[in-house]
C-alpha cells in the first residue's frame, strides 16, 4: 500500500483523508446542508464517582463521543480519571478519539477495552492496536475501528491473516494508547476530532 520512501506521518495522513467520508454514527457524514458530517467538539467525562476500573458498564449509558449505548457493543471500552470522572466508549476508535479531544483537569487513571482474540476485558494503555484501514473489509458498527490486543504476537497473527491491505509493523501500524494523536484518531473518527 506504501512506497518505502513514504514516512509513517504521510502514510497515516494519506489513510485519515479518506477513511470513511460518508459512513454513518460514530463518523458523521449525514449533514443533509454540506456533507461534512457532526462537528467536531471537545468531549467529557460523563459519569462521576467511579473508584477502581474496570467497572460496569451503567445501563444505557451512552458513549462519551458518538452517543451509541456503550455497552451493546462487543468491543466497548471505558476509561477513568483520577478524580474519579469517568467515560465509556461503544468502541476503540472513539475512546482514540476521547483521548486526544478531552479536557478534564484530571489525569486518566486507567482505561480499559476488549481483546479482539479472547473477547476479555483488557488494560488499554497496555493493549496493542492494530491501526487497519479499509472499511469495507471489517463489519465494525462504526464502519472501522483499531483492534486490540493484550498481547503483541496475537496482534503480529491479525495483521499477518489481514488480506484487505498490504500492511506491515514496520508502518508503525501496532501501536499502543499513549502515542495515539489527532492524526490517528481521526482515522477512525474524521468528523469527531476537533482541530487543533
Amino acid at each position: 500500500m506504501t512506497d518505502e520512501g513514504v514516512d509513517r506521518r504521510r502514510f497515516i495522513g494519506a489513510l485519515a483523508a479518506g477513511a470513511g467520508a460518508g459512513i454513518a454514527g460514530c463518523l458523521g457524514g449525514n449533514d443533509a446542508d454540506d456533507g461534512a458530517g457532526s462537528p467536531a467538539q471537545v468531549y467529557e467525562p460523563s459519569l462521576e464517582g467511579i473508584e477502581d476500573g474496570p467497572f460496569e458498564y451503567p445501563e444505557g449509558m451512552s458513549c462519551a463521543v458518538c452517543g451509541m449505548t456503550a455497552a451493546d457493543f462487543p468491543e466497548s471500552s471505558q476509561l477513568r480519571h483520577e478524580n474519579g470522572q469517568a467515560a465509556v466508549f461503544e468502541s476503540p476508535g472513539c475512546l482514540f478519539t476521547y483521548v486526544v479531544s478531552s479536557t478534564p483537569d484530571s489525569p486518566i487513571d486507567g482505561a480499559w477495552t476488549v481483546d479482539r482474540k479472547t473477547g476479555e476485558q483488557i488494560d488499554a494503555t497496555e493493549a496493542h492496536y492494530v491501526l487497519i484501514t479499509d472499511e469495507r473489509a471489517v463489519d465494525d458498527p462504526m464502519g472501522i475501528d483499531p483492534k486490540a490486543f493484550a498481547d503483541r504476537e496475537d496482534a503480529l497473527g491479525y495483521l499477518e491473516a489481514w488480506e484487505a491491505e498490504d500492511l506491515s509493523p514496520e508502518d508503525d501500524i501496532i501501536t499502543g494508547l499513549e502515542p495515539v494523536d489527532r492524526e490517528i484518531a481521526a482515522i477512525y473518527r474524521p468528523y469527531r476530532v476537533p482541530n487543533e
